[in-house]
C-alpha cells in the first residue's frame, strides 16, 4: 500500500468519523497532562500511543483516534478503548485486524495502517522541514506527527496536551524514561507555530516555541 492509498484510508476514517470538522487535542503522555475542561468532549482527542492509559486514570471516554507504532508495549495499556487505530507497522494492511486479536485490548473500531516512510513524507509536506541532520533521530515524535496528520485534514484547530520538550518520562508510569526526538519536534513544531489552528494547554510549551495557549 502506498503512501496515498494509506492517507485515502485514514481520510475515509476522518470522514466516516467527522473528524475533520472539529478541533483536536492531540494527547500525549508527558507527565502532569493539563487537558482543557472546556474542550473535553467537544473536541476530538487523538490519543498518542499508549497516554490513552492516563485519559482512562482520568475519567475520560473513548479516543476517537489512537496513533500508536510498532513497537510501544501493549501490556502497558491492556485496555486500549478508541473508534479508530492508525497503526505504523510494517506488515501488509489487511493483516493488522487478525494481529489485534492477538493483542490486549478493549475495543478497536476502525483500523488503518501507516508506515514510518508515510508518516515522515506527510510531515515534511506539512512543515516544509527536511528532518535530515536537524538531530540523531531524523523523525518527528507521533505526536507532532499527529498534529500534522491534522493540519492535513484541514482541521480547525488542533490543541497539544501531554506533549512536552522538556519533561522526561511518562504520564502512566513512574520509569521516567528519557524523551527522544527532541530537536525534531523542536523544529517542526518551531516551523508549525506560525499556523493559527495549532495551539497547546502546556505552559512550558506555549512558552518554549511561542504557541498560542488554551485553558
Amino acid at each position: 500500500m502506498n503512501r496515498r492509498n494509506s492517507l485515502k484510508r485514514i481520510g475515509k476514517i476522518v470522514d466516516e468519523l467527522d473528524l475533520s470538522s472539529k478541533g483536536w487535542i492531540v494527547f500525549g503522555s508527558a507527565p502532569d497532562p493539563i487537558l482543557p475542561a472546556s474542550l473535553t468532549g467537544h473536541y476530538a482527542r487523538v490519543d498518542i500511543n499508549n497516554a490513552g492509559r492516563t485519559a482512562q486514570e482520568l475519567g475520560l471516554g473513548p479516543a476517537d483516534l489512537t496513533i500508536r507504532t510498532k513497537k510501544k508495549s501493549w501490556s502497558e495499556h491492556p485496555k486500549l478503548d478508541t473508534k479508530a487505530l492508525i497503526w505504523i507497522h510494517t506488515i501488509p494492511a489487511p493483516m493488522l485486524r487478525l494481529l489485534l486479536l492477538t493483542k490486549p485490548h478493549r475495543s478497536i473500531g476502525w483500523v488503518a495502517k501507516f508506515t514510518k516512510a508515510e508518516r515522515d513524507a506527510l510531515v515534511e509536506t506539512v512543515s516544509g522541514v527536511r528532518l535530515e541532520n536537524v538531530g540523531p533521530w531524523d523523525k518527528v515524535s507521533n505526536g507532532v506527527a499527529a498534529a500534522c496528520l491534522g493540519l492535513h485534514f484541514g482541521v480547525p484547530e488542533i490543541v497539544l496536551s501531554g506533549i512536552s520538550l522538556s519533561k522526561a518520562g511518562h504520564s502512566y508510569n513512574q520509569l521516567g524514561r528519557t524523551r527522544y526526538q527532541v530537536d525534531e519536534d523542536r523544529a517542526v513544531l518551531s516551523a508549525l507555530a506560525k499556523d493559527p489552528r495549532l495551539a497547546t494547554s502546556e505552559p512550558d510549551l506555549a512558552t518554549d516555541l511561542g504557541l498560542r495557549l488554551v485553558s
